[in-house]
């Protein structure tokens, strides 16, 4: 998109977080799911997991069809009062129109996702991120800019692309459930009579972190909001921050995943005492791994900015906001873990209510330095450093404290 211009690559920032924003809800609701088909795994309760998928399923069917009708009706009145600008708005209500068909493919591949990490069989989610980002590039070259007799569709040809890789997704976990043996392992795709029971069960969990994950997003959109009355270069350079800062996100994210699993699956086998090594462990592989990221983009920033935009003086603009982040991500490799093992015991309402605490913290000292004390973007992202120590250190004594070993699921 910052080839097509910085009112795209900014509309394509704030469309892209609202729509991740209402996504979170199915993506924490994959979460509770995934938290209690590991339990299940650990008891070595395999049959109960297709029934998890099932409901699951059904919810989640639900959730799809109303985003989809809210987006395809209200997105433009949603996003109204927020947006200063009218060729932002325009261009934001131009992307969510395409986006949102999307959505029934990105709940099933949470799902399929959540499945997969639950039964420790992370191989597939590799092949299909293979497949789901291949698609996307290409389609996105021919349909932004009209290549090899595709229409050139600019912002909207983005967000197509982007449905239609989740759609090729999707296919790829269809295709695999229903050729080989896990659908008759783990009894899927049986499709019983709903038992609100199991609806009740799956909810208990998944309730606070569909709302944490939600608010979490949500909170990111109101930041994204804030850059957007600091002017259209600024919300362009926060664009191709929050791109190549959730690209650095992703192995924390992961990692993440597998500690709710890994937490779960031990305490399902009745081996409480090594939760804390276990996260203790994760962590220093995360760490690891994410270090492997931010040594490149520490010494050639530019070279990676340039993927997003050939000018020169945005790129240049953006260069002090990439050291910044690159301080933030180290800090959230470090505590990210420690926060997922709260969920992964089971203990959703207390994930949320912590990530909540820290969350109005984080909008606070976003204002005081973009608002109030009128601050350039580089400085605003050190909000993020606030965030993220509040939540470790928050993380660390209630882990420390043991009161979660008392959650039964």
């Amino acid at each position: 998109m910052g080839r097509v211009g910085e009112v795209e690559l900014g509309a394509a920032a704030i469309a892209g977080i609202f729509y991740i924003v209402l996504y979170m809800l199915g993506f924490g609701f994959s979460i509770g799911s995934q938290i209690l088909m590991a339990r299940r795994n650990g008891e070595g309760k395999l049959k109960d997991i297709g029934n998890i998928m099932d409901h699951s399923i059904y919810v989640m069917l639900i959730i799809g069809i109303f985003l989809f009708i809210t987006l395809r009706l209200f997105s433009a009145d949603v996003l109204r009062p927020f947006i200063a600008s009218d060729d932002i708005f325009n261009a934001s209500v131009i992307y969510l129109q395409y986006r949102i068909y999307g959505i029934f493919f990105a709940f099933f591949n949470v799902l399929s996702r959540a499945f997969f990490v639950a039964v420790t069989k992370t191989r597939m989610l590799t092949v299909s991120s293979i497949i789901m980002a291949s698609v996307n590039v290409f389609l996105d070259y021919v349909l932004i800019f009209g290549h090899w007799g595709f229409p050139e569709m600019g912002i909207g040809g983005a967000a197509l692309a982007s449905a239609i890789a989740e759609g090729s997704s999707a296919l790829f976990f269809l295709i695999y459930f229903l050729t080989t043996n896990d659908r008759f392992k783990y009894k899927l795709f049986r499709f019983p009579e709903i038992n609100f029971s199991t609806v009740r069960q799956i909810f208990d969990i998944s309730l606070f972190v569909m709302l944490q994950h939600f608010f979490s997003l949500a909170v990111w959109f109101v930041f994204f909001m804030i850059i957007e009355k600091m002017g259209e270069r600024s919300l362009a350079i926060a664009n191709i921050i929050r791109s190549l800062y959730m690209v650095l996100m992703m192995p924390v994210w992961a990692f993440s995943s597998t500690t709710n699993t890994l937490v779960s699956n031990i305490i399902g086998e009745g081996f409480s005492e090594m939760v804390i090594p276990i996260i203790r462990k994760v962590t220093r592989i995360t760490l690891f791994s994410v270090f492997l990221m931010l040594v490149p983009l520490l010494i050639m920033p530019g070279l990676f900015i340039r993927v997003y935009t050939p000018d020169a003086s945005l790129i240049a603009d953006s260069i002090p906001s990439v050291f910044v982040i690159l301080g933030a991500t180290a800090i959230f490799a470090l505590i990210q873990n420690m926060f997922s093992g709260i969920s992964g015991t089971g203990n959703t309402r207390d994930a949320l209510l912590i990530e909540s605490l820290t969350l109005v913290g984080y909008l606070v000292v976003a204002w005081l330095i973009g608002i109030k004390l009128q601050q350039p973007i580089t400085f605003v992202w050190f909000c993020e450093y606030f965030y993220y120590i509040a939540l470790g250190i928050i993380s660390y004594y209630y882990m420390k404290s043991r009161r979660w070993e008392l959650k039964v699921i």
